[in-house]
């Protein structure tokens, strides 16, 4: 089994840059529900992760033999009413990478690096059906609802997504 390291981004260097922009690439590609819909350019990809880092933005990555294999962003509310809360976005593991633990790693870092930032709830909503589902399901996230329709598929169909939470 490969050491899977996870660090957080501060900056978005060329490197960096590219291999998120391949990585996001990959993850739509396979039919992930984040946003974008296949097919995706490299220019798409790029201006995505160039606008993504912000002060209530931590974006952390997962290395796999050196290489960026999975990412997930934590976004902080800065609200006066919502300053203990924080939502989760964007968590991919690369599809020649997954079944390593790269997901929940990352959740669980997350987490901890929610506690160190004073959050104690944790929102986050998926496609219904996809697996993210049961892993979110699995580390103690608990289902709020269900909102039909909410994004389109790349067949075109509208898909509902599943609404979590998680204090913590």
């Amino acid at each position: 089994m490969s050491i899977i390291a996870i660090e957080e981004v501060h900056a978005i260097n060329d490197t960096i840059l590219s291999e998120l922009s391949e990585l996001l690439i990959a993850v739509v590609e396979d039919g992930a529900s984040i946003g974008f819909l296949p097919p995706i350019t490299e220019l798409e990809a790029k201006q995505y992760w160039e606008g993504v880092l912000a002060p209530d933005v931590l974006l952390f990555v997962a290395r796999m033999n050196g290489r960026i294999a999975g990412t997930v962003q934590l976004h902080l509310c800065m609200k006066p009413n919502g300053m203990h809360r924080a939502e989760i976005a964007k968590l991919m593991a690369h599809p020649d990478c997954r079944r390593n633990g790269i997901g929940r790693q990352l959740m669980l870092h997350a987490e901890e690096q929610a506690k160190q930032a004073g959050r104690s709830l944790l929102v986050l909503d998926t496609r219904e059906g996809d697996p993210s589902n049961l892993l979110y399901t699995s580390i103690g996230y608990t289902l709020a609802g269900r909102i039909p329709s909410f994004a389109r598929s790349a067949g075109g169909e509208l898909d509902a997504t599943m609404l979590y939470y998680k204090l913590i």
